[in-house]
Order: structure tokens, then C-alpha cells, then sequence
């Protein structure tokens, strides 16, 4: 074939991009949605999980024998039925034996198999495992046609399909996993109560949703907590198979004497590593966020107890653990999506119904084939009965056939036999093979009698069993039975089936202000040009020499408490908010601005102001746009800020002074002044507001709110208080250009 041949390859084919892609990932798809990620709705396991199960049957682990080294077990299940990483299965085999992560552990795990803060387990050569009882009851009746067979990856060996599954496991234990376009989360349940619920559906298979949550009220995690989910929301969530469940951590408060108190949380809720959770209670007493709380301890050794210490005896413990659960996860929101396979083939989302409809579906199908199977070990070991009671009725021809017969199979099986009521018979080819094995001891007359009472059992066996295969009413009944056995070995009666999620109302959380945290003391804030901030004890006059560094010099001072929220204005229109008792003491020359908020270098403070409630403030930019602001609206919450005057690029805040009086002054660079009306002006939260004075060139000086009635004041170079009474002159409608200041109006251009 020359170089430039461009003939294809007989054994390659060609297909569009599209197809070949689109063909290739919807196989992908479907391995990860059915293989890998979604249980399984009749035994709620996923593949792994039932493959790790089998072959700690296959090497007879149960739950009354010997440990086994999980490295052991893994590498079975890898080698035999599970073609993927040794460390993937063992994470697997290592939760399954979590009492914190399963509600009805599967595995008994000896040694270190992680723990609730989040540890890893230790390595598969150091650990041992076998199954635990719950495990015994899902592959009970697997030897006995329960469930079909597949070969296994290379087709050396079978796995069930399914386990017979005693239980419904996939409610009892939850499971969660994502596919590709679907997801699952479902939450562990209690034993009893699902019991209870699948005892209800047999009796009335049209049973109402709302009469099955009655029984199954909601979850039930291993690691405790209380739901404070309203009702209609549970109800809503198992109707339609989503929702969700808020589940908070279980707390008590210890008296400590003379009016000192602790919280003590002794539950956390599920799937929250312990660890992870007292360092985000450390970072919320870090960060103020939660003021009300003082310390976080971590005093659990194998329970859970960690103490809550709070700033002050005056918190209501109730409140303190509100704000927690709003701010950390003391409280977390766990989604229910039932997103299971059907029949082991089709994704569907399902309701409390449909899964229980599912595994009691399968529940009679295991019956119904164990039962099948059964007959015909009964059948069988009937035959072989009837040839030992012919055998013993004509022993005598029996033993002479075996002496001297060079071939006595064929013998036996053509010799006309006397059997039990003077018919005549013939031994079938299994019959006689049984009769040549029969040792000698059991020619004895006991073993005659044992054996006509054994196959008057059988009979009486099969007669049953043929009963049961033809009535489902009876079929039902044995299930009913079956469940109820389960109930006895793990419901509320046994300690590991006990309650132990509790059901609970949300309540009204209560922010506590953080002035009730505070011990309310007068400061004296100063501000220096560099942007270096300090609060000195007590309120110094605000003229007194200070200290500052070199090059540096006073820029604001002010007189506040330690409650106060001082509000920090830049000249970008943006507002950021200390609190008094979190400045730097005045000892030294304080702290720069910028460690404490979010302040752009290229941004300076315009403004120091000490909002009050109620009070209002006028904004305006150098523009000469402008609004009034409440003074709740310019308390920022984060270290960010909030963005409270809009401005275009270049222009700055120009004033930002509390509102009094009904008339608005303004003066431009170019000295004309302006006098009009407040409410000519707009309450807003946040914007660029409007304009307030027309200028030709130049932009805003100054502006200042002021009762009309009592003139307008100012100083003059000389120091004194100059009143304008008579602004008849300057009187006129918003945004129009005004006239020249007064005479003696001061050159800055500022009326203070």
C-alpha cells in the first residue's frame, strides 16, 4: 500500500463524531447509574456492597465465628467479583462496620475503622472484619433459589443478582451516590417502625401515604439529633420521594453554681465530622459572628460532649443555641431523593410507598422460590425415602441381590418389589444408588421407624408448602410472620433498635444584639490621616495632644461606648462598620484600618460617624448627587462593607452629616449657594440619589440640613458665629444654580 493511500482498512469503519461519542458516554452512563452509584430498591445495595457481603459468605464469616483480616476480604471480593480498587472496596467493607455511619452495621470491624471526627480507617492489613447479624438476615435463604445468578466479571464464578433481603435495607441503612444526571440520598430509618409500616401494607395494600407516615414518622440516624421538620413537609417529602429534613444536635445546659451555666451537646447530627465542627464553633468566637458564645470545648472520649461556654449569665441558652444552629452545623439540612432502581433496570424516583411496595414484592418472590425450591428437595429426598422402605420391607432379597449379583444396580431396579399395602414396585436408578450406599448400621429396626416418621413429615411438609404456593393470602401472612421475627431480633426492644432520633419543634430564633454580650464603657475613638485607629479608655477632650508615628497626624475624633457600631464612610461611597469594644486599646498607636476591613488602598476614609436608631443622614458626592439615608441602612455586616452612594468614576463623597431642621444648604466651588426645601430630597437605602445644585464648572463643596426659621449659621475667618436670617435671596427649587454666598461666608467653602 503506498503512503498516500487513503483506502480504509477493511477491519475499521467509520460513524460521525456525534453518534460515536453519544453511543460511548450513554453506555457510560448507564454502567455508573446501574453498576456503581444507585441501590438497588429490593435489598438497597449497591453492586460493591452486596459483591463484599457474598464473599464474606463465600468464606464463612458470619457473625458468631472468627475475624478475618480485611485485606483478606478485599482482595477476594476484587479478585472474584469486583474489578476495581482494592482501596475503593475496603473504603466500602469500612463504612458498612461504622456505627456512626450505619445505622444497622453490616460488618463487625475489629480495630481502627475511623471515627466521627472525620479519622480514617486504618490499613486493610491492620484491621479485621466478619459479617454482623443484620448482614446474615439480608443473605438468608440464598443457598436455597432465592434469587438468581450471574456469571461474575470473567465468567469463572456467580454472584446473586440480589440478596434475599430479610429487611428493607435500603430504608433501614439509607445510601447516597451520584450517577451521571441523577443523584440518590436517602436517610437511615428505624427498624420497628418500617415494620410496622410493611405489616400495614399487607393488610391494606391501597394504604394511605399519610396513615404509612403515622407509622414511619420520619428518620432515625445513628447518631441521634432531633428533627424540628414540620409535619406537612415530612409527609410532603415521602409522598413525592424529595424534600428535605432539618436536623439539629441534641443539647442540655449543666448548672454550674452561683448563676453560671454550660451547654453540653451530646449529638450531633449526621454525617458531620466532630472535628470539622468544633473548628468552625472555634471561628464563629473568632469572628464575633456568634457573639454570645465565649469558648468551645471538645471533651468527648467514646461519647459525644462538647461544651459551650457563653460570654455572659444573662444569655438565654435557648437563643445562644439558636444563633448556633443558624451559623454552624449544630444544624444541617439532609435532602431526601429516593432515586432507586426497580427491579435492579429502571431509575425512578420513588415515594415511602414504592420502596416498601418494592422490597415486599420481592420479599414474596424470595418466598415463592424458596418455597419452590423446597418442594423439590422434598420431592427428591421422598424418593429416596420410599426406596429405603421397599429396601427394608424386602431386606432379605435385598442383601441377596447385593451378595451375589455380579451388577446389582440393574437388578434391583428390574426386580418387582413388595411395597407398603401389597402393591408391587420398582426402584428407580436414584433409589437404588441410595440403597447400595446404605451402610449396615442402618439396617436396624429404629432407623425403619425414623424413616416412615421422616416421610410423614415431608408429606405433611409439602402439603403445606403446596398451601402456601397457592394462596397469596397465605403467602402474605408467612411474610407478616418473617417480619415479624426481624422486629423481635432488632426492633425497640434490642439496644441497637431503640429510637434515637427525637421529633421536635423549630421555635423562633432570637438574635441577641451584641450590646448584651458587652460591657458598655466610654471610649474615645481617633482616627490618624494613615488610616491607624485606637479607642482610648474614658472620653478625653477631643483637641488633647496625642501621639502619632512619624509623618502621621490626627484625621477624626470622636467620643463613643464600647456598644457603639462606628461607621467608617470612604471617599468610594462605600460604608464599613467596627465595633467599639473590638478596637485597639490606646496604650500604643493602634492598628491600620485595613486589617480590620476590606479597604482598597486607593480609597480613604471621608467620614467617622456613630449612627444612632432612627436617625437620618444626608449622602453627597462631589458631584453634587445626593439622597437621605436611615442610619441602619449604612451598618454593614461583613468585612466588605456595602456600597451606600453610587457615584461615576472620579467623583468622592463629598458629605455625609445627620439630618435636622426642613431645609437643605449647598454651596459649590464656584461659592454660589443654594437654599431649598428637605423633603425635596428622597429616603433611600442606597444610590446615586439626585442632583441637589446646577454647576456650570466645579462640582460640591459643602451641604448641611438646617431649620429655615432659625437662619443659616456659620463661622467667619475671625472665629465668629455668623446667622444669615433672611435666605429669601438663596431660596429656590432642587438642582437649580443659585446665587453668590453671602458676604463673610467663609472661603473654604464650608458652613462647618
Amino acid at each position: 500500500m503506498s503512503e498516500h493511500d487513503d483506502t480504509p482498512h477493511p477491519s475499521t469503519s467509520s460513524e460521525p463524531l456525534s453518534r460515536a461519542i453519544g453511543e460511548r458516554y450513554l453506555t457510560y452512563a448507564l454502567s455508573t447509574i446501574m453498576h456503581r452509584a444507585l441501590p438497588d430498591a429490593r435489598d438497597g445495595l449497591k453492586p460493591v456492597h452486596r459483591r463484599i457481603l457474598y464473599a464474606m459468605r463465600e468464606l464463612k464469616l458470619s457473625s458468631t465465628g472468627g475475624f478475618r483480616k480485611s485485606a483478606k476480604i478485599s482482595g477476594d471480593v476484587m479478585g472474584n467479583y469486583h474489578p476495581h480498587g482494592d482501596a475503593a472496596i475496603y473504603d466500602a467493607m469500612a463504612r458498612l462496620a461504622q456505627d456512626f455511619a450505619m445505622r444497622y452495621p453490616l460488618v463487625n470491624g475489629q480495630g481502627n475503622f475511623g471515627n466521627i471526627d472525620g479519622d480514617n480507617p486504618a490499613a486493610s492489613r491492620y484491621t479485621e472484619a466478619r459479617m454482623a447479624a443484620p448482614a446474615e438476615a439480608l443473605l438468608e435463604g440464598l443457598a436455597e433459589d432465592a434469587v438468581d445468578f450471574r456469571p461474575n466479571y470473567d465468567g469463572t464464578l456467580t454472584e446473586p443478582v440480589v440478596l434475599p433481603a430479610a429487611f428493607p435495607n435500603l430504608l433501614a441503612n439509607g445510601a447516597s451516590g451520584i450517577a451521571v444526571g441523577m443523584a440518590t440520598n436517602i436517610p437511615p430509618h428505624n427498624m420497628e417502625e418500617l415494620v410496622d409500616g410493611c405489616l400495614a401494607m399487607i393488610r391494606d395494600p391501597e394504604i394511605a401515604d399519610d396513615a404509612l407516615v403515622d407509622l414511619i414518622p420520619g428518620p432515625d440516624f445513628p447518631t441521634g439529633g432531633v428533627i424540628v421538620e414540620p409535619k406537612d413537609s415530612i409527609r410532603e417529602a415521602y409522598r413525592t420521594g424529595r424534600g428535605a429534613f432539618r436536623l439539629r444536635a441534641r443539647w442540655s445546659t449543666e448548672d454550674l453554681g452561683r448563676g453560671a451555666w454550660q451547654i453540653v451537646v451530646t449529638e450531633i447530627p449526621y454525617q458531620v465530622q466532630k472535628a470539622k465542627l468544633i473548628e468552625r464553633l472555634a471561628e464563629l468566637i473568632e469572628t464575633k459572628k456568634v457573639p454570645a458564645l465565649a469558648d468551645v470545648r471538645d471533651e468527648s472520649a467514646d461519647d459525644i460532649r462538647i461544651v459551650l461556654e457563653p460570654r455572659a449569665r444573662t444569655v438565654d441558652p435557648a437563643q445562644l443555641m439558636g444563633m448556633l444552629f443558624r451559623n454552624s452545623e449544630l444544624e444541617v439540612r439532609f435532602s431526601l431523593n429516593m432515586n432507586v432502581l426497580i427491579d435492579g433496570r429502571v431509575p425512578k424516583v420513588c415515594s415511602l410507598k414504592e420502596v416498601l411496595r418494592a422490597f415486599l414484592d420481592h420479599r414474596r418472590d424470595v418466598l415463592c422460590r424458596r418455597s419452590q425450591h423446597r418442594l423439590e428437595k422434598i420431592a427428591s429426598r421422598l424418593e429416596i425415602l420410599e426406596g429405603y422402605i421397599i429396601a427394608y420391607l424386602n431386606l432379605d432379597r435385598v442383601i441377596e441381590i447385593i451378595r451375589f449379583e455380579d451388577e446389582p444396580k440393574p437388578a434391583l431396579m428390574a426386580e418387582p418389589w413388595k411395597a407398603e399395602g401389597g402393591a408391587i414396585a420398582h426402584l428407580t436408578e436414584a433409589q437404588a444408588e441410595a440403597i447400595l450406599n446404605m451402610r449396615l448400621r442402618s439396617l436396624r429396626r429404629l432407623e425403619e421407624m425414623e424413616l416412615r416418621a421422616e416421610r410423614d413429615g415431608l408429606l405433611a411438609e409439602r402439603a403445606g408448602l403446596e398451601a402456601l404456593l397457592a394462596s397469596e393470602a397465605a403467602q402474605w401472612k408467612q411474610i407478616g410472620t418473617e417480619l415479624g421475627e426481624v422486629r423481635k431480633a432488632f426492633g425497640k426492644g434490642t439496644a441497637v433498635g431503640r429510637r434515637r432520633t427525637d421529633f421536635d419543634e423549630a421555635g423562633e430564633v432570637v438574635e441577641v444584639p451584641i450590646e448584651a454580650m458587652i460591657e458598655r464603657e466610654p471610649i474615645t475613638v481617633i482616627l490618624s490621616k494613615m488610616g491607624w485607629i485606637r479607642a482610648m479608655k474614658g472620653h478625653q477632650p477631643l483637641d488633647a495632644e496625642v501621639k502619632f508615628k512619624d509623618g502621621d497626624g490626627p484625621a477624626f475624633a470622636l467620643h463613643a461606648e464600647t456598644t457603639d457600631r462606628i461607621v467608617l464612610i470612604g471617599t468610594n461611597g462605600r460604608a464599613w462598620t467596627l465595633l467599639g469594644a473590638n478596637l485597639p486599646g490606646g496604650r500604643g498607636m493602634g492598628e491600620p484600618v485595613r486589617l480590620m476591613v476590606d479597604l482598597p488602598n486607593e480609597v480613604e476614609i471621608g467620614h467617622v460617624i456613630l449612627p444612632k436608631p432612627g436617625e437620618k443622614y444626608l449622602l453627597v458626592s462631589s458631584d453634587g448627587d445626593g439622597f437621605i439615608a436611615p442610619s441602619e441602612e449604612l451598618i454593614a455586616q461583613t468585612r466588605s462593607g456595602k456600597q451606600v452612594l453610587n457615584m461615576r468614576e472620579g467623583a468622592k463623597t463629598a458629605v455625609c452629616r445627620p439630618v435636622s431642621g426642613d431645609a437643605v444648604a449647598c454651596v459649590g466651588e464656584n461659592r454660589k449657594m443654594l437654599v431649598f426645601a428637605l423633603d425635596e430630597l428622597p429616603e433611600m437605602a442606597r444610590g446615586k440619589g439626585v442632583r441637589l445644585q446646577k454647576f456650570k464648572d466645579g462640582g460640591l463643596s459643602d451641604a448641611i440640613t438646617f431649620t429655615l426659621a432659625d437662619g443659616l449659621s456659620w463661622k467667619d475667618p475671625a472665629g465668629r458665629t455668623r446667622t444669615e436670617g433672611d435666605l429669601t435671596e438663596w431660596l429656590g427649587k432642587r438642582a437649580s444654580a443659585g446665587r453668590m454666598a453671602p458676604r463673610g461666608f467663609p472661603r473654604d467653602n464650608r458652613f462647618l
